[in-house]
């Protein structure tokens, strides 16, 4: 064999594989950057958000006439005030039973109407979504007199049913319209399969439907008792009894003409953010799920 031939039969020297390219500026993910670049923007971020959650936990707790920047000594009279001599306590429990009785009152027709409007098929149920969805351009304040004049007729002014009727009401599009989303991703063939087994479809909907909606139920009813609970406008016009006022109108209540108490203004709240975000606290998990996977499907 010649060396010209053996040339030709010889096998290649491998090679080695190439490098991967380094990552850029450009290309450089966010697991890459360095850690400042994060927590920077995110620091500053964090105490543009605290400050005024600290103002107000400030004016609370420091006597009144100080002018210290750190709240000590620590008091506790002006919540002890805006609880006893404001009535806060009456405020707060008017409040808890509307915010209670708004949540499930729109859960419950929610509930309904989102099966119906995710299970059944009928001539108007484009126009209907269109409905819910236009109600929501339309303010509360521009239907206060219709409601006042309605609530008036039904001798239910100075009565928490007419506060819990109208945010029920201004609470159900959208309330339905996730409803019905959470249910679509439910797929149809558990009902099926149940009705195979027996059940009704009321049954079907309690055993295999309704546990999987936890979470979507979770979201909406605390979309609704956090919108009724710091809702102000309602409570204002249809509750002129100072007993039957929620905590919105008794923090406006503390607000003088000439001259406003601070310390009872923070005081109130705090008393008024606390339930707030001890039951977002709990619930966080739940609500994140629930508002996730109601977006998916439309």
């Amino acid at each position: 064999m010649s060396v010209k031939e053996a040339t030709k039969t010889a096998p290649a020297p491998l090679r080695a594989a190439p490098e991967p390219p380094r990552p850029t500026k450009k290309n450089r993910s966010w697991d890459e950057a360095p850690r400042w670049q994060i927590y920077l923007p995110l620091s500053i971020y964090l105490v543009f958000t605290l400050i005024p959650f600290y103002w107000i936990l400030l004016f609370s707790l420091r006597p009144a006439g100080s002018t210290s920047l750190v709240p000590w000594p620590i008091t506790f009279d002006h919540f002890e005030k805006v609880w006893t001599e404001r009535s806060f306590g009456t405020y707060f429990q008017n409040s808890v039973l509307v915010g209670i009785a708004t949540l499930l009152m729109t859960t419950l027709v929610a509930l309904a109407g989102g099966y119906a409007l995710a299970r059944f098929n009928f001539k108007i149920k484009r126009a209907f979504m269109l409905a819910l969805l236009c109600s929501q351009f339309v303010p509360g304040a521009l239907l206060l007199v219709p409601l006042f004049e309605t609530f008036a007729e039904l001798q239910m002014i100075n009565s928490l049913g007419s506060v819990i009727i109208a945010e029920t009401v201004f609470q159900l599009p959208l309330s339905m319209i996730l409803i019905s989303n959470f249910i679509k991703n439910v797929p149809y063939s558990l009902e099926e399969a149940a009705w195979v087994d027996g059940c009704n479809r009321m049954t079907a909907f309690r055993i295999v439907v309704l546990p999987l909606l936890r979470p979507g139920l979770i979201a909406v009813g605390s979309f609704a008792f956090v919108h009724s609970w710091n809702h102000f406008l309602f409570a204002l016009m249809f509750l002129n009894n100072p007993e039957k006022q929620t905590i919105p109108v008794g923090l406006n209540t503390l607000m003088g003409a000439d001259s406003v108490d601070l310390g009872a203004l923070a005081a109130g709240g705090i008393i008024a953010a606390v339930p707030v975000v001890i039951v977002f606290a709990f619930i966080q998990k739940w609500l994140i799920t629930g508002f996730s996977a109601g977006a998916v499907k439309g």
